[in-house]
């Protein structure tokens, strides 16, 4: 089976983008890289990477740890991962690992 080239949108990905990559997006969001509107459907390999890169660099700022965050940021991050937990749940997701290539 092939790997797909492009990325399905964090809203068509397992349980609303309960993967690694949905997580990057959504900390994009919360860094506001992106605009929590973009899905990032039908990105290629190349721009989730840059994404990832962003992202890490945000992260790096703050010892890759949410406590560490200003307190608008942290807010936000609690509020953009509580709702994605919350529809993820609400759609079945229990919390184990999202897919079984990254175990």
């Amino acid at each position: 089976m092939s790997r797909p080239t492009s990325y399905i949108g964090i809203h068509d990905d397992l349980y609303g983008g309960m993967t690694s990559i949905g997580k990057i997006i959504r900390d994009a969001w919360v860094f506001g890289i992106l605009p929590e509107e973009e899905s990032c459907k039908g990105w290629q390999l190349g721009g989730i990477e840059n994404l990832i890169d962003q992202v890490n660099h945000e992260w790096d700022k703050y010892g890759c740890l949410v406590s560490r965050l200003p307190e608008g940021l942290r807010e936000r991050h609690q509020s953009i991962h509580d709702e994605a937990f919350r529809r993820a749940k609400e759609a079945g997701w229990r919390g184990e690992f999202e897919t079984d290539d990254e175990q």
